[in-house]
């Protein structure tokens, strides 16, 4: 049903978004089982007076299960729901927390985050690309699978056309005074809530472990270029190239970019990315499906896309060069060895280039210095704060704009640049509009959004998201508290304490944090108490720490996530036995510009894609850059460990 519901022109956000948090596979069939497991314990709840005592935890001697795919997320700290099991808070409108009562998300977006698309500033240092990246990696890490139900379990309500707050809609009120509904009012937009998580929880009664509702993780909790390659081996099967023993991965049989790859296309026909005659308002315009690749969003704009496809066509490179040099290996071996080379790069690039521009130097040197070796008693599972607010930090970096440039970094004559609402759910950009190349210069060549207390998130993302995708387009803002709630994480200061910063109680002290009066006027104003204000919001509005991109709370939750992924994986590059000295080496030296250059017909980038600056200094010719080098995976070379 929700697959046919989408094939309609004009489907509403009510069916776009969770179809395309639709959960596949082993991953579904984890959610339906943790669904029927959670209504079935609030029917029995309501049934039974008194519950028997007994442990169901379990666990390995080696922690097997850590980090991997279809699991709950942790909780750093215990969840708060509104009757402290499932519901979240403001289920119940006139119910008070901390003797206040919380305000509605979307008053909260109007009056805290809106921000013109003139009203944007840009970032003097840092490009777009840490932006589009800090996307791609969350897509390697986590993904937060909807109900699969699409009506309420209890009354059959619709939640895609209800207003009713039954479960699983958690629909989004929208104030009286709106202005953007106005004209044509409306009374929600519509939101589902995540799935439960069936198996876990720490309470001790006889339905302790899934009477606390916890929420589940259908990615690996690893680096690994899942977002390439897929978290189940199902979803790694159907991406592989498999006629032939290149190990290869499958591209576009039909569409190219001037002789090189693109991705294939889903074969799913469903219209969420037939956006190109609504919005060139062509009605002859010949429509595309949308692109497959390792994670299901990777359509959601074309700089996710390009990346997308950049890394496909890196793998591609890397079996070939290795089938070269060692003739005798097998599609299998190739597959995997390329594999574990692209695993290697998204660690080596993530950590030594892209996070230090988001935490700064001294949160840098404090928590991911040197790499201090594996440690299996340290838990790499992805924290629900981490997932549902921390790393959502760059929601307040996008632009705009989806920046094209030709080859001397100017606005591009053919295919200009386009409001960011316009290139959502848009293969056919690539397709028939000049491929990456133009998009991928526009990531290294334009900054960043800066994030502003004063000019948080743009309209494109507060009022346009997924505009010719859905009827009612989305706010980002909106579903990113509403989530929160959704998933019972505590409050603004319950989240400062953990990080063992001070704890605001007042206007004044509120103020001090956020160095900013007025800003903190208008939360105690909405919030009644520093206690109450969403972690998303909080954490996104505080002052950037020294030479980073958050604050002070975020920075200790992002530092402290990803801390754990790299201590907690085995199979992380610099532990030994994974690599070989020599591999070591050559990936250490591994850099995304020359991966751009390797990819594309690109021929000048910036040595550093993730600083901004102009093009004249700082930019190399490709053929100034050094080669990857690959001969360490000769199998006749001397193995040096």
């Amino acid at each position: 049903r929700s697959i046919d519901r989408v094939k309609r022109s004009g489907a509403s956000p009510g069916s776009v978004i969770p179809l395309l948090k639709q959960p596949s596979g082993l991953s579904r069939e984890a959610v339906r089982a943790a669904d029927y497991m959670q209504n079935t314990l609030s029917l029995l709840r309501g049934a039974l007076e008194k519950r028997q005592k007994r442990s169901i935890n379990a666990t390995g001697p080696k922690n097997p299960r850590w980090g991997s795919s279809n699991i709950p997320f942790l909780r750093w700290l215990p969840a708060e729901y509104e009757d402290d099991l499932t519901s979240p808070k403001g289920w119940t409108s006139d119910l008070r927390v901390n003797y206040h009562l919380l305000p509605l998300v979307r008053e909260v977006s109007n009056r805290i985050l809106a921000t013109t698309n003139e009203d944007v500033e840009s970032d003097p240092l840092y490009s777009h690309l840490v932006t589009i990246f800090g996307q791609w990696t969350d897509h390697d890490l986590t993904l937060t699978p909807n109900s699969p139900s699409i009506v309420s379990f209890n009354n059959n309500i619709n939640c895609e056309t209800s207003c009713a707050r039954t479960e699983p809609c958690f629909p989004i009120e929208i104030p009286s005074n709106d202005e953007r509904f106005q004209e044509d009012p409306k009374e929600c937009l519509p939101f589902s809530r995540s799935a439960p998580a069936c198996g876990s929880g720490n309470t001790g009664h006889i339905f302790g472990a899934s009477t606390l509702r916890h929420q589940m993780n259908t990615l690996t909790s690893f680096i690994d270029a899942g977002q390439v390659y897929g978290s189940d081996e199902a979803k790694a099967q159907r991406l592989r190239d498999l006629s032939t023993e290149e190990g290869l991965m499958k591209v576009n049989p039909e569409f190219d970019d001037n002789g090189r790859a693109l991705l294939p296309f889903t074969g799913s026909n469903a219209s969420i990315c037939n956006t190109r005659a609504r919005i060139t308002k062509d009605p002859n315009a010949r429509e595309l499906d949308c692109f497959l690749a390792g994670d299901v969003r990777s359509n959601e704009n074309i700089g996710l896309a390009s990346l997308h496809t950049l890394m496909v066509r890196e793998h591609n490179r890397l079996a070939r060069a290795l089938a070269n040099l060692n003739p005798n290996w097998d599609g299998n071996r190739l597959y995997q060895e390329a594999r574990k080379i692209m695993g290697g790069y998204m660690q080596v690039i993530t950590y030594r280039d892209y996070l230090r521009h988001i935490l700064g130097p001294e949160v840098m040197s404090k928590q991911l210095s040197t790499y201090p070796g594996y440690d299996e008693n340290v838990d790499p599972s992805i924290a629900n704060v981490f997932a549902t607010a921390a790393y959502r930090f760059a929601h307040l970096m996008v632009q705009p704009f989806m920046f094209r440039l030709d080859e001397n970094y100017e606005n591009h004559a053919d295919y200009p640049s386009e409001l960011l609402h316009r290139t959502m759910f848009t293969p056919w950009r690539i397709a028939f509009e000049g491929g990456l190349d133009p998009i991928l210069r526009g990531l290294v060549g334009r900054p960043a959004k800066l994030n502003t207390q004063d000019h948080m998130l743009t309209e494109e993302l507060r009022n346009r998201l997924f505009k010719f995708s859905v009827d009612l387009a989305m706010d980002l803002g909106s579903l990113n508290m509403q989530r929160g709630r959704d998933h019972g994480l505590p409050g603004y200061n319950k989240w400062r304490g953990f990080c063992g910063l001070s704890q605001p109680q007042n206007l004044e002290e509120l103020a001090t944090v956020l160095n900013n009066t007025d800003l903190a006027e208008k939360l105690m104003d909405l919030y009644g108490t520093p206690d109450n204000i969403d972690i998303w919001l909080g954490g996104v509005a505080e002052p950037f720490v020294a030479g980073g991109r958050v604050g002070p709370l975020f920075a200790c939750m992002i530092s402290t996530q990803f801390k754990r992924i790299r201590q907690g994986d085995r199979f992380w590059w610099e532990n030994d036995g994974v690599f070989t000295g020599a591999q070591r080496r050559s990936l250490r030296d591994a850099s995304l510009a020359r991966i751009i250059c390797d990819n594309t017909g690109i021929t000048e980038v910036p040595d550093q894609p993730f600083q901004y600056r102009p093009r004249g200094s700082g930019y190399s010719q490709c053929k100034d850059l050094p080669a990857f080098d690959l001969k360490p995976w000769a199998e006749n070379c001397e193995l040096v460990f």
